[in-house]
């Protein structure tokens, strides 16, 4: 497993976010333009956009479903090598860093160390050796 690996987990979470993100403002444009045309005559040009809003988010929605289930493929994955490290403090190490997303110095205080130098090097130590062994 590499730090580029661990890390994947975090930038899976950001692109999920910023999927919903953009669902959400295109389900409040396509809202805000279906309101007004309720009970009215067809308006082509509204329809036409509320439209093409309904299929943009359908297309996200499709997207952030896949991203999502990458995102549980990788959690497990993660979860499941950082359980099967026989060492309990790098699979602490491990686990506040990539699961919980804390900073060197969060793992440090987290671990009774006062240097973020202390996790960091655990980290490093850990996976080159682990990589030399792969």
């Amino acid at each position: 497993m590499t730090k580029q690996e661990l890390s994947q987990l975090y930038y899976l979470n950001r692109e999920i976010e910023e999927l919903q993100n953009r669902i959400a403002e295109l389900e409040a444009k396509a809202l805000s333009m279906a309101k007004p045309i309720t009970g009215m005559p067809s308006v082509p040009g509204v329809v036409d956009k509320l439209g093409k809003y309904v299929a943009e988010i359908s297309d996200l929605k499709s997207l952030l479903d896949l991203n999502i289930k990458k995102c549980f493929y990788e959690l497990n994955r993660l979860n499941r090598y950082i359980q099967g490290i026989e060492d309990s403090e790098i699979r602490m190490i491990l686990s506040l860093r990539y699961i919980n997303g804390l900073s060197w110095q969060q793992v440090a205080f987290s671990i009774g160390k006062k240097d973020e130098q202390y996790p960091r090097r655990k980290h490093n130590q850990f996976l080159k050796m682990t990589n030399m062994t792969n």
